[in-house]
């Protein structure tokens, strides 16, 4: 699972997708992923959400966290102009991810069209395993390359929401539900594994505390503004205590 690619020559474009296909399937992230999407596929027919509309989200949307909250906000009677409110904000987090990448994998022939698949697979995952193996690709394959990764990450998801879905639907209640905690599972362990510092640690506690509130209180988008207010307070926590040193 984490044999080196080795550069190559005399790769194609073709290969190097190829190549980054492979790389995704040996990937740690494809477990995660798979696990995940079992969880957004069930929570999506708990919501009522076609299995079509399912996957639409996963292809066109793919984040997590962002389908997540699309879902929740339109099955809870959210207007379509909030949730792209909140689906957008939640986005905005990637935006460095892609400022990151793109200038390492482009050549003074990319042009920007060339760039839209790259932009548009970029998560998480595929940016952290592109930075681990590009360095292994020859610079005018690495687009390809991270193509071939993203795609290859994307496909078991859209597998996987299927199969969540499916679940949901023949599985009994009790088993349903656990096929359905698997997305805010996997979401609270990679937020905590990440958490290295004191404001990530102080927002996932504020978040952890915050969000059961906010929809006991039934505000709209709850889950957002849980991770605005503890994210907020961790900051400002943050300000207070390099203030004080």
């Amino acid at each position: 699972m984490t044999e080196e690619l080795q550069p190559v020559e005399t790769m194609t474009s073709v290969a190097a997708f190829w190549r980054g296909m492979i790389a995704a399937g040996r990937s740690v992230f494809v477990y995660v992923l798979f696990g995940t999407f079992i969880g957004y596929g069930a929570l999506a027919h708990d919501l009522g959400f076609s299995v079509l509309w399912s996957l639409v989200s996963t292809a066109l949307i793919w984040a997590g966290p962002a389908q997540v909250i699309v879902v929740s906000a339109l099955g809870s009677g959210s207007t379509l102009v909030q949730a792209a409110i909140a689906v957008a904000l939640s986005g905005i987090r990637l935006m460095p991810m892609v400022v990151a990448l793109l200038p390492v994998v482009k050549t003074a022939q990319t042009r920007p069209w060339h760039l839209l698949a790259s932009a548009h697979f970029i998560a998480v995952s595929m940016w952290v395993e592109s930075f681990r193996l590009i360095p292994q690709i020859p610079r005018e394959r690495r687009l390809a390359f991270c193509n071939g990764l993203g795609f290859g990450l994307m496909v078991p998801a859209l597998a996987a929401t299927a199969l969540g879905y499916a679940l949901a639907a023949k599985l009994p209640p009790v088993l349903a539900s656990a096929v359905l905690f698997i997305t805010p599972i996997a979401f609270l362990c990679s937020t905590a594994r990440n958490s290295r510092v004191l404001v990530d640690k102080l927002a996932l506690v504020f978040g952890l505390v915050l969000a059961p509130v906010f929809a006991y209180a039934e505000f709209d988008l709850d889950l957002l503004l849980a991770g605005v207010t503890a994210g907020t307070l961790a900051y400002g926590c943050h300000r207070v205590r390099e203030a004080m040193r």
